[in-house]
């Protein structure tokens, strides 16, 4: 009798035991849903140093001055070159613009727009074997003219596009050592957007002028408001949403028009580009708004006006703010110094782009 005795305690005592552990780890579970965000929530939007396909260690660093030549002046635009040790942790190299050194530099950078036309030419150009040829190119694909043309003529691509072999973002955005506090700009205005390039057969000038129907829209601009861009960031903090609608939608195309105008402001981004989903790889989901969320411009007019009535609805856009720094990623001196970087941590070794246009587009 005792023995049986026993044998209940011990299976009592083990029921007990398992549901104490049930009932912890279903508790702990729901309190996660609630607490607030730490900075590993956010690593999935820090843009990251990648390794080539198959690396599985640090690549060695070169030990030499690499010497880089840009074949033209991106859109005729000069600029002072940097000292790319001083932004990245690889020795400097040596940028120029003299086309004497075509048969000396270690890469070339050639600009898409500037060369596009000139592809026969290009292709007769004799150039060391292990010499590597950099596709640069910042624009959409909608306007990047002659792209079949570059097939089988560079060895690395270097664009916004996340799957390029250098990844030159037009912004990203910087994990803070701890959380700061965030001051949203004091607000009078409602919905702000800057536009230069207005074609009214787009589809963001069609979208806003269905907007505008149902909330005022301020836009600036050539042929609107006028605005210098010592006053953009004055200007635009006054509102609570700004319009960062692309010029064309496509994968990655996410530009300063969010970055710098709307993220730099310290307002809202309202953005019309690729999907939701290719925003979120760049941004934390409750950073902005996008157009698709909703069925009509009528019902985004409807929320936007909402959402600017509920104080602590709106501040939740900004939580984010606490532990991450949007960063704007623009400047030709910084973009080539990444193509520096990206040289001297990897070893030279033939690969050409096959498909430069399939894969672009």
């Amino acid at each position: 009798m005792e023995l049986l005795e026993g044998k209940i305690s011990w299976k009592k005592l083990l029921t007990f035991l398992l549901f104490s552990f049930i009932f912890s780890f279903c508790l702990f579970a729901s309190l996660r849903q609630f607490r607030t965000p730490e900075p590993e929530d956010y690593n999935s939007y820090l843009s990251t140093e990648r390794l080539p396909a198959g690396s599985t260690s640090m690549l060695p660093k070169s030990e030499r001055m690499l010497t880089i030549l840009l074949w033209t002046w991106p859109f005729g635009q000069r600029f002072n070159f940097s000292n790319c040790s001083e932004l990245f942790d690889t020795p400097n190299c040596h940028f120029t613009t003299n086309r004497s050194w075509s048969q000396k530099a270690d890469a070339l950078i050639m600009h898409h727009r500037d060369v596009y036309w000139d592809r026969e030419r290009l292709a007769r150009i004799p150039r060391l074997p292990s010499q590597r040829w950099i596709w640069f190119n910042m624009e959409s694909p909608s306007h990047s003219p002659n792209l079949g043309a570059m097939d089988h003529l560079f060895n690395l691509t270097m664009s916004y596009r996340r799957d390029s072999d250098i990844f030159t973002p037009y912004g990203e955005l910087q994990l803070l050592s701890e959380p700061q506090p965030f001051s949203i700009p004091p607000k009078t205005k409602m919905v702000a957007w800057v536009v230069s390039n207005w074609r009214p057969s787009s589809h963001r000038v069609k979208y806003y002028e269905e907007l505008k129907k149902h909330i005022p829209v301020d836009v600036y601009g050539r042929q609107h408001l006028p605005l210098s861009m010592d006053m953009l960031h004055q200007t635009v903090s006054q509102y609570n949403f700004y319009l960062a609608f692309e010029n064309s939608e496509h994968k990655d195309y996410i530009t300063e028009k969010l970055w710098r105008n709307a993220l730099s402001s310290g307002t809202i981004p309202v953005v019309l580009g690729p999907p939701r989903e290719n925003y979120e790889h760049f941004l934390p989901p409750d950073s902005f708004i996008h157009v698709d969320d909703f069925a009509s411009a009528g019902e985004l007019a409807q929320y936007l006006q909402e959402l600017s009535r509920d104080t602590e609805k709106y501040q939740r856009y900004f939580q984010w703010r606490r532990w991450l720094k949007p960063v704007l990623g623009i400047g030709w001196a910084l973009q080539v110094c990444r193509a520096c970087h990206f040289l001297q941590r990897t070893e030279a070794s033939y690969h050409v782009v096959p498909n430069l246009s399939k894969w672009f587009v």
